[in-house]
């Protein structure tokens, strides 16, 4: 286990580096179009395939960083340049990780190149768990995949929203409900592979940010795909669902959210992205502030532009410092007794919204415009306190966490 440090390595600061330099070389120049286009960035994914940045290699290798800070660093970086083209970059490692965390070895080599494809045909993959009437609320699920014994095949009808690569991915990963009396123990993960039968996309979603990234709903109508695409298998599926019916029929203690843990887990990551966009807007202002005259000198010579800059740097800093603290604390194993991983994105999703906002009023008329890129920084950072669990449901996972009370 690593000793936690605030002193990156040299490989650590290598990395940073270099994905600094893709941010600001490859995704800042194309930013303002695909924002405008509203369409999947592909050029760039490509040249991001090309250098190694889009693969699996690349994510594998921070995420098994030591001290944790691989993926926050990673996602930082990215997010400076771009919000929405970067979700484009690391929307396929959500169905990734999916397969990582349920799937069996086989399953993970079958798919998860698959979903990536290689820098000459880059593919994407598509995570769909969320539904329009289960957000937050994943308990009320709707989505059903049925077990047809006579042909080894999982029968799936439902309808996913707001999935990242919806529909135009070359692989999804279905959530659905097996045993809808289990509630969200009776939930499970498939793999839909390639130009399966059934499957379409239905809105594509013209949002407010993050416009470069594909977003849309998934609709599934008797999709069928064979038995070995249940990740985990179905005998690992029948011992757990025997389990939950048992403690279910003892009326034994609630058991923790699997799935709500794993987002806590991972929720540090997302707190990195908002860092990311906040950072940048805060440099844009501050170079602002510093050059622009009014009265014969620097706005930031005034004191009300001075303080704004000085608490964007501050919330700034103790946004990453969350980040941080929550990232290593997840990868030694420690247990988050008070929520540190919601706490992380939390403040950070904040701090994003905040200082973007002020980044467009020390900019004035300029920030309100497209010709200033705080404009729609301050766009894209709406989407942290929503997605990955809206910034209500993590206070309301911090409070039951700090009382004892159980997540679900």
């Amino acid at each position: 286990m690593a000793e936690f440090t605030l002193e990156l390595n040299d490989d650590q600061k290598q990395v940073r580096d270099w994905l600094h330099g893709f941010a600001a070389d490859v995704i800042r120049p194309a930013a303002a179009e695909w924002d405008e286009r509203e369409e999947t960035p592909w050029p760039v994914i490509q040249e991001a395939a090309k250098v190694g940045i889009y693969s699996l290699d690349f994510y594998a290798q921070q995420f098994f960083d030591p001290t944790g800070l691989g993926i926050p660093l990673a996602m930082e970086e990215l997010f400076w340049g771009d919000a929405g083209i970067a979700l484009s970059i690391v929307g396929t490692g959500l169905a990734a990780v999916g397969v990582l965390a349920n799937g069996t070895e086989e399953q993970i080599g079958t798919w998860i190149p698959q979903m990536y494809g290689d820098a000459e045909d880059v593919k994407v993959a598509a995570f769909c768990s969320s539904e329009p009437d289960a957000g937050s609320d994943v308990g009320s699920m709707r989505t059903r995949a049925v077990y047809d014994a006579a042909t080894d095949e999982w029968v799936l009808n439902g309808t996913k929203t707001w999935a990242t690569n919806g529909g135009i991915a070359n692989v999804h990963v279905v959530v659905a409900v097996v045993d809808p009396e289990l509630g969200t123990k009776g939930h499970a993960s498939f793999i839909v592979p390639p130009a399966t039968p059934g499957l379409s996309q239905g809105q594509k979603f013209k949002k407010h940010g993050i416009r470069a990234s594909h977003t849309a709903e998934v609709v599934l109508e008797d999709v069928r795909v064979p038995g070995h695409c249940l990740l985990g298998g179905k005998e690992k599926l029948d011992e757990r669902l025997a389990r939950a019916r048992e403690r279910a029929g003892a009326g034994g203690e609630r058991v923790k959210n699997a799935a709500m843990a794993t987002f806590e887990a991972s929720r540090p990551a997302v707190g990195a992205m908002a860092v990311g966009t906040a950072r940048a807007a805060y440099e844009v202002a501050l170079d602002y502030a510093s050059t622009r005259t009014q009265f014969g000198r620097p706005i930031i010579d005034n004191q009300g532009i001075a303080f704004q800059l000085a608490d964007m740097r501050t919330r700034i800093d103790a946004a990453r410092l969350l980040v941080w603290r929550a990232s290593w604390m997840a990868s030694a194993g420690k247990p988050f007794t008070a929520a540190e991983g919601s706490m992380s994105k939390l403040y950070a999703s904040e701090t994003a919204k905040t200082v973007t906002a002020q980044a467009v009023q020390i900019l004035g008329g300029n920030g309100y415009t497209r010709e200033y890129p705080v404009e729609r920084m301050h766009r894209d950072a709406a989407i942290y306190t929503i997605f990955e669990g809206t910034s209500e449901i993590q206070r309301l996972v911090i409070a039951r966490t700090l009382s004892g009370m159980p997540i679900r």
